[in-house]
């Protein structure tokens, strides 16, 4: 049968030639021999080996061939189970186990699911990535956010067996040679962390490998990637958290942070070593997020998800609050923005904001003073203007000049409350970290809004975490508002069948920067996967307050937001291709349904590969 497809599809191609189709049957052909999920992996292991290593055990679901050419008859119950078999038992066991799987009354029962989901995860990968993509709504929040801070906060009581890489000021001179310890060599996508900021939970020290971990297993989830093919890494540099320092179980190094140039020096060292062996793509997690992102990006292939992938889902949501305004996306350069928290998250949006919609005027310099004056940001000693002392350079553009806050009747370390009455916003942008920040006066003051539909967006993480909950946003305001979160919230029923609906923000372009191979992640690119999430929703759904996809449907828009993001990065010049696609083939993908077939092909979905066994 296969090899008549293939003849068939050498038929095609050659009766296509002629028809000027002969790059799109050309992609097909290669899907067929290549599609990601699909592909024949050879072992040079047998028997209970096998069963031992959680890549490719699939217990009960060998076939009885498959015991017999692996050495695995009689290691096996006789009965060969279906992969939906091992689910519903799976599920089933969950079910009745997570209240067992407590570790005493302080034990949270999602802690306890994602203490048995990271046992499965220890036995049989694939199973495990299975139930995560077919149960995403439930269990995303279980290996993420906001159950991952917990994790976090207890990873030295709950470390089983290791995932992932550690380096640390220990191994000053010896990283070049430590990465050829991972046992994978092609790596897609790395993690990194230095634990000095998790999910606004502050300095957690080694234990920030558990993000690392999770947003992983989301990026293998929601997009496709291979889970073979990733890696979380933990720069440990010392910790902070006294707590910590004295805990005699803790982990990691037991000594005070490393700061300045010798931070740097030790990075400098794993960049360098990481990238000698995979020129891949990085996420890096840290305080130093803005200068690591300015000292890296057009050197190695990285990328910033507190900078930038916040970024990228805030735009998209902002321009979706503008669409369920009844208005026109290009009405966002019109919109007034308070901002609440000038971290490298809050600045990180606010800086992606401001420069789509500076594009959207013109993209010259009036363009950009423009759009500069959109934005207020409050941190925590109020309003920012060009009067404060030892201003953060990050923040220096967006602060407010003297000249504008007479006539706004507003000063220098404003209040929020203060800054949201005078201002009248169409939005407000918490990435503050700070729990309850949006108060019963704050959302009070926003009745005042010059928008007939304000948005609030409570972005920190995790839950407690947010600046207001949906109830109590739709509570003081009314149905008329737009809701977006960070971490879930269930919707809210206003009664006489109205619902208020809460949105969350997840970081999807990762698979669309891997599949073009582009040399750097560019502002056009994030733009790109923004308005493609904003546009995806219908115009229906977005005017009754939807303005993110529901998680459910997280891989069909990951496809989407990927094939513009590559388009992008063919147009800037960027791509430079995956694994047998060039930039040349990147490019004579005209359609966007072509480049959405490209994405799927390579897409990996949690399928029992054909194991074949070969002697060293």
């Amino acid at each position: 049968m296969a090899a008549a497809a293939a003849a068939s599809i050498s038929r095609s191609l050659r009766r296509s030639r002629r028809g000027g189709e002969h790059h799109r049957l050309l992609l097909l052909a290669r899907g067929f021999v290549t599609a990601e999920c699909h592909r024949p992996v050879v072992l040079h292991k047998r028997g209970s080996d096998i069963l031992h290593d959680p890549w490719f055990n699939r217990g009960t679901g060998f076939s009885m061939t498959e015991r017999d050419r692996l050495g695995l008859r009689g290691l096996l119950p006789p009965n060969v189970v279906s992969s939906q078999q091992q689910i519903d038992r799976f599920m089933l066991d969950m079910q009745r186990l997570q209240k067992y799987a407590r570790d005493g009354p302080s034990d949270t029962y999602p802690l306890a699911k994602w203490r048995i989901l990271n046992r499965l995860h220890d036995r049989n990968e694939t199973m495990y990535y299975k139930v995560l993509i077919d149960n995403i709504e439930e269990h995303a929040p279980i290996v993420y956010t906001p159950t991952v801070g917990l994790v976090c906060q207890n990873y030295s009581g709950l470390f089983r067996r290791p995932r992932g890489m550690y380096f640390s000021a220990e191994d000053r001179g010896e990283m070049m040679s430590m990465v050829y310890n991972w046992p994978a060599d092609q790596v897609d996508m790395i993690v990194v962390t230095d634990g000095s900021r998790i999910l606004g939970l502050g300095d957690l020290g080694v234990h920030g490998i558990g993000i690392a971990i999770g947003k992983l297993d989301l990026y293998v989830a929601a997009a496709g990637i291979n889970p073979q093919r990733v890696l979380p890494v933990m720069i440990d540099v010392g910790t902070n958290n006294e707590k910590l320092l004295k805990d005699p179980l803790y982990l990691g190094l037991q000594e005070h942070r490393l700061e300045g140039e010798e931070y740097v020096a030790i990075i400098d060292e794993f960049m360098e070593a990481v990238f000698a062996r995979w020129p891949n793509f990085e996420d890096f997690q840290s305080k130093w997020a803005f200068r690591l992102l300015q000292r890296y990006r057009k050197t190695y292939r990285m990328f910033n998800d507190d900078v930038q992938g916040t970024a990228g889902v805030a735009i998209a949501g902002l321009l979706g609050a503008v669409r369920a305004q009844g208005r026109p996306m290009l009405d966002f350069p019109k919109q007034k923005i308070v901002v609440a928290g000038a971290g490298s998250a809050g600045i990180g949006v606010v800086n992606a904001a401001s420069r789509t919609m500076a594009r959207m005027l013109g993209n010259n310099e009036v363009a950009f003073e423009s759009a500069r004056s959109q934005f207020w940001i409050v941190d925590a000693h109020g309003l920012i203007t060009e009067e404060r002392t030892n201003i953060d350079p990050d923040a220096r553009p967006f602060a407010r000049r003297k000249s504008e806050l007479g006539h706004q009747g507003l000063s220098e370390g404003a209040s929020l409350v203060e800054v949201v009455k005078k201002v009248k916003p169409d939005v407000i942008l918490g990435l503050s970290a700070v729990g309850g920040l949006f108060s019963e006066e704050v959302l009070e003051a926003l009745k005042d809004s010059s928008s007939s539909r304000p948005a609030i967006f409570a972005m920190s993480n995790p839950t407690k975490n947010a600046e207001c909950t949906p109830e109590e946003a739709f509570s003081i305001l009314g149905e008329k508002i737009i809701f977006a979160s960070g971490s879930p919230f269930s919707d809210v029923d206003l009664g006489n069948g109205k619902i208020g609906h809460s949105n969350q923000g997840n970081n999807i372009i990762g698979l669309g920067t891997l599949l073009s191979g582009a040399r750097v992640i560019s502002d056009g690119m994030l733009q790109a996967a923004a308005e493609r999430l904003a546009s995806y929703m219908k115009e229906e759904e977005v005017l009754e307050g939807i303005v993110y996809p529901p998680i459910s449907r997280i891989r069909d828009i990951t496809k989407e937001v990927a094939a513009a993001v590559v388009k992008e990065a063919v147009a800037e010049d960027l791509a430079e291709g995956y694994r047998d696609m060039d930039a040349r083939e990147l490019a004579r993908l005209s359609e966007v349904e072509e480049t959405v077939e490209y994405i799927q092909q390579n897409m990996w979905s949690p399928v029992y590969p054909t194991i074949v066994y070969k002697k060293d």
